[in-house]
């Protein structure tokens, strides 16, 4: 099996129920015939990115993101 490749859904800049619809509607059509072990990996990967991300706006100090 294998994770498609959807292009990602438009996202209003009020970001609505109706694009979070939209989100759980695109991933889900992404990971439909995914392994268990391919859905784990790009959970993984995408975490990592966010992690990487939310990292670079801290030290940028545009945004201020604590847990």
């Amino acid at each position: 099996m294998m994770i498609r490749e959807i292009p990602k859904p438009e996202i209003s800049l009020a970001f609505t129920i109706a694009d979070i619809h939209k989100i759980r509607e695109w991933d889900y059509e992404r990971l439909r015939d995914a392994t268990p072990e391919e859905r784990r990996a790009d959970t993984e990967r995408r975490a990592e990115n966010t992690r990487r991300t939310i990292n670079e706006l801290r030290r940028a100090g545009t945004v201020r993101v604590g847990f």
